[in-house]
């Protein structure tokens, strides 16, 4: 049994973290760090965590924490993955994994000279609906794919995560907080790679420094142009499309982990299959893969060399919205 220190516990601890170690098989949840004592107390007695920290150093010296998961905002995930590979554990770091690409190269370099495991925390990774557009995909279902498509809207206006509008601790808006999902899921289930993005992005009077809004067209290495829309101003939908030369894959809200998700089979204009699957496990798969890692008996599938290239993905991203040409990544 692994034991997990949460770095960070906030709202996403609260909402997803928390009830994916409830159905976890092989990892708990013993400490927690949080700025705020009150809530941080709060939160001990809530889900019965024995060690509550004021920072991340305190508990990576703690010899109770086997696992460090960092969950504070982005602009601390550097500081705080290399203070916990500084003292040797295990870390999951949340996504984006940095703030740049020269920030995982850092993070990886720190992890493999302290001889420690590093990943990097892309839910989505460990959800059904992709495993299975993965694997069909894969068996080639719709031929070569041509096209593909992913989107990730949510209504963010008055989100409890305020330092979203803020550049020096977002990092970005829409194309960092979930850009990176939708990006992350199409290399994953295309097993592609992007080389290259051009980007248009949208501000409002309410997101700050970042954008709210963007469009990205992405070129991946085998021919196939996707495209990724994101924004933190629309209805919340998570559909992605795969479409190729023989058929077509489609799921709407095929990222959510909250109901279940029906995968359309198209050929030639008609719908020919159906499934449906479920991805509220994700989150208890996600954190028992990391355990089965940190003992040994498997690979974690998302280590900090993904992060990484989804970091230059993203970062590629900003440069062409900035320049208003399609940058290589």
């Amino acid at each position: 049994m692994i034991r997990f220190g949460i770095a960070g516990f906030g709202l996403h601890a609260v909402r997803r973290l928390m009830p994916g170690f409830a159905l976890a098989q092989n990892c708990q949840v013993v400490a927690l760090s949080r700025r705020d004592a009150v809530k941080a107390r709060e939160a001990s007695e809530r889900y019965a965590i024995p060690y509550v920290f004021g920072s991340t150093e305190e508990l990576c010296q703690s010899p109770d924490v086997d696992a460090v998961f960092v969950a504070t905002p982005n602009a601390n995930h550097r500081a705080d993955v290399l203070t916990a590979v500084f003292k040797g554990k295990p870390v999951l770091c949340e996504k984006p994994m940095g703030m740049n690409a020269e920030e995982c190269r850092e993070m990886i370099e720190a992890a493999r000279r302290s001889g420690v495991l590093l990943g990097v925390a892309q839910i989505f990774r460990f959800e059904e609906s992709t495993g299975r557009f993965r694997e069909r995909v894969a068996r080639g279902d719709v031929g070569s794919p041509v096209f593909a498509r992913a989107e990730f809207s949510f209504p963010g206006l008055g989100h409890a995560r305020t330092w979203m509008s803020d550049r020096r601790i977002a990092g970005g808006g829409a194309i960092a907080d979930v850009g990176v999902h939708c990006i992350d899921a199409l290399r994953h289930i295309l097993q592609d790679e992007v080389v290259r993005v051009d980007a248009r992005t949208r501000t409002d009077e309410n997101s700050g420094d970042v954008e709210a809004s963007a469009l990205m067209i992405l070129e991946l290495s085998r021919g196939t142009l996707a495209t990724v829309l994101v924004s933190t101003r629309a209805h919340y939908r998570t559909p992605i499309e795969i479409v190729g030369h023989s058929g077509v894959l489609r799921a709407d809200d095929a990222l959510n982990v909250d109901r279940p998700i029906r995968i359309e089979y198209w050929r030639e204009g008609a719908l020919v299959e159906e499934e449906t699957v479920s991805n509220h496990l994700a989150y208890a798969r996600q954190v028992d893969a990391f355990a089965a890692a940190v003992e040994g008996h498997a690979e974690f599938p998302v280590p900090g060399e993904e992060g990484l290239k989804n970091q230059l993905v993203l970062d590629a991203a900003y440069r062409s919205a900035e320049s208003g040409n399609s940058e290589s990544v």
